[in-house]
């Protein structure tokens, strides 16, 4: 009769993924994600060191080196990599200080946007009835009228700044943030956490603060990102049209605006800005849609 041997038993043992650990990896999974906060995270970069970046002086002009060709042209050189302009001035150094411009613009435009349309749409979103019926009144006025043409009136009138235009971006473009965080904030407010915060007496601030706000983050960032690529096309279009950032400061759309009076025979001048453009708002783009997959996987396909 042979003695049994005990054997201990292992059991491996799993760890609960927390839920920022759960969108992390998501995050890493998603091709969208990846590409556009990679590329996102280049021009920041870029941005960021523009004075180390930059070979020339962005606002040197040169008459004797006017036009030249970018350095895969049969006459470039590289001593200015993507060429000149009409001035002589060196177009990588206008280039990266114009992402500073974009990036500046997209960003403070958010914020200002962000801060206003969170408020109200929280607002209507928590307290409705006829809180409710004025934030959406104000909205619906908001609505008709077009955005493009209004900041073209203001402009116009007020001038034409940096300062200017990221005031009359940052005040007509808050209608989307309003109207996602109010639908956000309902989908919420009879949850079972907020019904316990309100039994036990906290703030209507408080509630709003740490209950509801941290609950609607992640429609808060989507929109962001979307508002922010926004931005930067309409500050394109302003300065293409001349009512935007003012020469001599380099900015994507004026740089287009300056190259189209040459745009035959020098067509890289309107071609490197407006692929710049094009590059960085697909990068948001991407990001927030990528977004929108991470933090509600389950309405994705």
């Amino acid at each position: 009769m042979s003695d049994a041997t005990a054997t201990p038993l292992t059991r491996e043992t799993f760890v609960p993924l927390t839920p920022w650990a759960r969108m992390r990896r998501r995050a890493l999974r998603h091709g969208g994600v990846m590409f556009g906060g990679g590329l996102l995270i280049v021009c920041i970069v870029v941005a960021l060191a523009a004075p180390w970046l930059a070979p020339h002086d962005p606002y040197a002009q040169d008459l004797t080196r006017r036009l030249i060709d970018p350095v895969w042209a049969a006459k470039g050189s590289w001593a200015h990599p993507l060429g000149t302009d009409q001035l002589g001035r060196d177009y990588l150094s206008r280039m990266i200080y114009g992402s500073r411009v974009s990036l500046i613009i997209g960003l403070v435009t958010m914020v200002i946007s962000g801060l206003i349309g969170t408020a109200i749409g929280i607002a209507a979103g928590y307290f409705g009835g006829r809180v409710d019926h004025v934030v959406n009144f104000v909205v619906t006025t908001r609505l008709s009228m077009p955005v493009i043409l209004v900041a073209l009136a203001v402009v116009a009138i007020a001038g034409s700044s940096l300062l200017i235009v990221v005031l009359v971006l940052g005040l007509l473009l808050w209608d989307r943030f309003a109207v996602v965080m109010r639908s956000a904030t309902r989908q919420v407010r009879d949850l079972e956490y907020v019904i316990a915060a309100q039994a036990v007496g906290m703030s209507v601030w408080r509630i709003i603060c740490s209950e509801i706000l941290p609950n609607v983050l992640g429609a808060l960032i989507v929109v962001a990102t979307l508002e922010m690529a926004h931005a930067i096309l309409l500050e394109a279009a302003l300065s293409f049209l001349g009512l935007g950032v003012q020469p001599p400061t380099p900015s994507w759309g004026l740089m287009v605006s300056e190259g189209r009076r040459v745009m035959f025979v020098k067509s890289w001048l309107i071609t490197i800005p407006g692929a710049a453009l094009f590059l960085l708002v697909l990068a948001i783009n991407l990001l927030g849609d990528g977004l929108r997959d991470v933090m509600a996987p389950e309405g994705r396909s």
